[in-house]
This record gives C-alpha cells, sequence and structure tokens, in this order.
C-alpha cells in the first residue's frame, strides 16, 4: 500500500511538473515506448478453438502480449493484444493491478485484449458469467508476462511522434452468415430452424446476411529521428486458421508484425520494433468464399498469404501518414450491467431428452449434446452480469474496447457515430463473454445467436454503443 501510495504521489508530482512546464511555455513532451513478452505455455495445454480441446503437442510459432505505452506529459495509456483465442476478466484484472502498483498507470488507462487465434492454448475460466476465485497456472503466467510487457514499455519511453490513418483491403473479407434453401443447413440444436446458416455447407446461397468492414486501422509511432517504434493495426477479420490439430499458432496476427518488421527493416535495431495486428469487430466474418471456395491451401498457407498482404497493405499507407510531435491522450472505463440470457422450463425439458438420446438414434443437429451442456451452464448463472467499456481519446482518434466477438455492423456504426474524425473498436478486449450480434441479427437466428453461443440479453449491442458514445463525448 506504502509502494501504491508513494507512486500515486509520484504521479502528481509529475502533473504537477507537467503544468508548470507549460506555464513557462515550454511544450510538454510526446513520448512512446513498446515490448512483447513470450506467453507460450508449456506443451499438454489444451487448445479450444474447435469443438472437442485437444491438448497442443507442437509449437509452429511461439505466442506474445505485445504492448504500446503512450505518454503526452500528463496522461499514459497502455495497449496490449495478446495472442490468446479469448481471455477472461478476471486474468486481466489482476494484471491491471499491478501494473497501476508498479507504474502508475490507472487501471482505466489500460486496453487488453485477445486476437482470437483459434491455436492458442486456453486462458479461459469455468463459465464466462462467473469471476472464478482461483486462476490456473496459465493464466497467473499470462496475466504475470502482461504486466511485464507494460512495465518494459513503460521504461522504453522516449520522445516520439504519433500518426494514424488506415487504408481498405476487402478481398479477405466475406461475412459467414447466409440466407440458403434447405432447412436441414439451417437446423439449430434446441430443435427450431434459423433462417440463416453460419459456414454454410453444399447448399444453394441467397445472400449474405450483413456486411463488411474492409478498412485496416492504422496507428504508427516513431522515434523523434523516424526510427519506428511500433504499429497498430486494426481489421474486422476472424482468425484464418488452417493449422494442423494440437498445433499452437498466433495465426495471421502474427505473420502481419513478422513481415512488417522485415518490410521495414528493423530486424537489427534496438530496442526491437513491435509489430501489433488487433482484432476489429469480425464476429460474423472471416476469410472463405463460399460461392468459390478455390483449391484447398496447404497448412500455414492461408494465414500466411493473409498477414503478409495486410502487412504490404499497411507498409505502402505508412508512406502517406502524417507524424505529429505530440497530441493529447485520454481514456475512461465504465460497467455495464447486462441480463443474462436463461433458458426457460420447456427448452431445459427438451435438452435433457436430447441428453438421453442414445448414441444409435440420430441426432437433430450434430451440437446438440454441447449445447444442452451449455445451457445448464446458463441456468444456474446470475441473472445479471457487469461489463467493462473502455474508450481511448488520442488526438482525434477514438478506439473503443468491447469484451465480445462483435459483429461488423455494430463496429460501423461506431466509426459513424464516433464524435472524431477517425475510430475504430478492439474487440475481445478486458474480459471475453461470447458473441454480440444486434437486435435483428438475433432475429435472423443462426450460431452466433444461440443460447450458450451468445450469452447476455438480445438488446445487448444497442445499450453498449449507447453507453460508448456517452463516454466519447465525456472525453
Amino acid at each position: 500500500m506504502r509502494i501504491f501510495l508513494e507512486l500515486r504521489q509520484l504521479a502528481l508530482i509529475m502533473t504537477w511538473a507537467t503544468l508548470a512546464t507549460v506555464a513557462l511555455g515550454q511544450p510538454p513532451v510526446f513520448q512512446a515506448g513498446a515490448a512483447t513478452t513470450n506467453i507460450t505455455p508449456p506443451l499438454g495445454e489444451m487448445i479450444v478453438g474447435g469443438w472437442t480441446p485437444l491438448p497442443a503437442d507442437e509449437v509452429h510459432d511461439e505466442l506474445h502480449a505485445k504492448c504500446i505505452v503512450l505518454d503526452d506529459g500528463q496522461d499514459k495509456v497502455a495497449m496490449v493484444i495478446c495472442d490468446n483465442v479469448g481471455i477472461p476478466r478476471e486474468v486481466f484484472d489482476r494484471a491491471k493491478r499491478l501494473i497501476e502498483e508498479k507504474t502508475g498507470i490507472p487501471s482505466s488507462h489500460q486496453l487488453m485484449a485477445a486476437t482470437h487465434t483459434h491455436s492458442a492454448t486456453t486462458a479461459r475460466g469455468n463459465n464466462a458469467m462467473v469471476a472464478d476465485n482461483e486462476l490456473t497456472a496459465y493464466q497467473v503466467f499470462l496475466s504475470d508476462r502482461i504486466v511485464d510487457a507494460v512495465r518494459i514499455a513503460n521504461k522504453r519511453l522516449i520522445p516520439a511522434e504519433i500518426g494514424w490513418g488506415s487504408v481498405d483491403e476487402s478481398s479477405q473479407l466475406f461475412n459467414r452468415r447466409w440466407f440458403v434453401t434447405e432447412e436441414e443447413q439451417r437446423r439449430n440444436p434446441f430443435g427450431g430452424v434459423d433462417q440463416v446458416r453460419m459456414n454454410p455447407g453444399n447448399s444453394t446461397l441467397i445472400r449474405q446476411a450483413g456486411p463488411v468492414d474492409p478498412e485496416v486501422s492504422i496507428l504508427s509511432l516513431r522515434a523523434k529521428d523516424g526510427q519506428p517504434i511500433a504499429v497498430l493495426a486494426n481489421y474486422s477479420l476472424h482468425y484464418v486458421g488452417g493449422v494442423p490439430n494440437r498445433v499452437v499458432s498466433a495465426d495471421y496476427f502474427a505473420v502481419f508484425a513478422n513481415y512488417l518488421g522485415e518490410l521495414m527493416q528493423t530486424n537489427a535495431q534496438y530496442p526491437p520494433f513491435v509489430g501489433i495486428m488487433s482484432n476489429g469487430t469480425s464476429g460474423d466474418v472471416n476469410n472463405i468464399n463460399f460461392r468459390d471456395r478455390g483449391p484447398r491451401k496447404e497448412p500455414f498457407e492461408k494465414m500466411r498469404e493473409v498477414g503478409e498482404l495486410l502487412a504490404r497493405r499497411v507498409d505502402d499507407a505508412l508512406n502517406s501518414i502524417e507524424h505529429q510531435s505530440w497530441v493529447d491522450i485520454a481514456a475512461a472505463s465504465s460497467e455495464l450491467q447486462l441480463e443474462v440470457r436463461k433458458p426457460d422450463a420447456k427448452l431445459l425439458s427438451y435438452m435433457q431428452t436430447v441428453v438421453q438420446r442414445g448414441d444409435q438414434e440420430e441426432p437433430y443437429h450434430p451440437h446438440e449434446k454441447t449445447y444442452a451442456a451449455r445451457l445448464q451452464t446458463l441456468a444456474e448463472s446470475p441473472d445479471q452480469v457487469d461489463v467493462p467499456l473502455q474508450v481511448i481519446k488520442i488526438g482525434k482518434l477514438g478506439i473503443a474496447a468491447i469484451p465480445f466477438e462483435v459483429f461488423t455492423e455494430i463496429g460501423l456504426e461506431i466509426k459513424d457515430r464516433c464524435p472524431w474524425d477517425d475510430a475504430f473498436t478492439i474487440e475481445l478486449a478486458n474480459g471475453s463473454y461470447g458473441y454480440l450480434p444486434t437486435p435483428a441479427q438475433h432475429a435472423l437466428g443462426g450460431y452466433e445467436t444461440w443460447l450458450g453461443t451468445n450469452k447476455v440479453e438480445i438488446e445487448a449491442s444497442t445499450k453498449i454503443v449507447e453507453r460508448l458514445m456517452q463516454m466519447f463525448d465525456k472525453l
């Protein structure tokens, strides 16, 4: 406690010093730092990207927590992106407490998120609606490594320049929710029939059920002499995959970061350049063209194509981004209480008959027993859950942070309504609570809306966007 108070006093002294500097006519100095830490767990940890978790027995590429710290002379912001499918709030909250104690950066000014690679070992808890009192060994390790990344990036702060911009790349984006003709393709695990199907098989396609967002948002940091410090990009594309079973990989997010460093010829510099790809609003988007799938790719080939393409596009766009020697930064966090969706008695009764079916009986849906277990978990969950929301202002750039797999149209609305010139959303940020469709998409059904995949009230996306807009306005 004493150390914490001393750090808070130090922060106040630094703030007073900044104000005094401005009063004397000397402008404040903008600083930035970046760092990575390795978060690859030992072999044997479970990979949960598919329907059946499998223990990892090989590492194709290491997993990392990648961090940037920004300092405008008065406020600091830290952003950490982790190679993981989804990280529960309690893991991030533990890291935030330790970071605030060790660096003085307030928890409200720390944004932490997962990339949603499906080939990383799990950091999930037992129930997304209930915080675990005790963390697993890997969750503690992951939390500690996040702390290390922020501490190192904070130590590396140097006078810097910052710029942002974007480039469009639509070739890799396809909304994966389709209206299809066959009723069998649209069955759900609850004995009903939906209007749309996620990732349709050999069916007659009618049309896609939602949009895509082609914008690759870019935040660039460089030293005063022009040496690159970090690039944080944001793209609304799900993981790409093509990873064999039991193999650990950070997916195209890592390919992008590594190849961008090569293109920028930063491999020999110290401190090392940090390339980061964050996941935008991709809850209903992948890169599979269901009208023309094309030939089957070799393992890792597709993620390499996607990552290298995005790196080339960002590298080209950096040449036209105007960097500034100082911008103001600010951040705010808020708790929003949402109702937890619960199965009614009729649905629970039906799912009980599903559980009792013999293995020889033809199932109505291939994953019905999986959802019978998920519904039981939801039935035993609290009636409400508090979810963390966050906004960050960097000059005239707005960043929203949402702890769900967010549908693209929600991200497009946030971009349209944000009060500043540019904006993007980082999903699975500060927690992991499942999918976030819009009410209109809920009405269509489909995997992302199923009870157990989606866990909070149908109006949740509307409430979240409204709260984020209020927070942006206050900044």
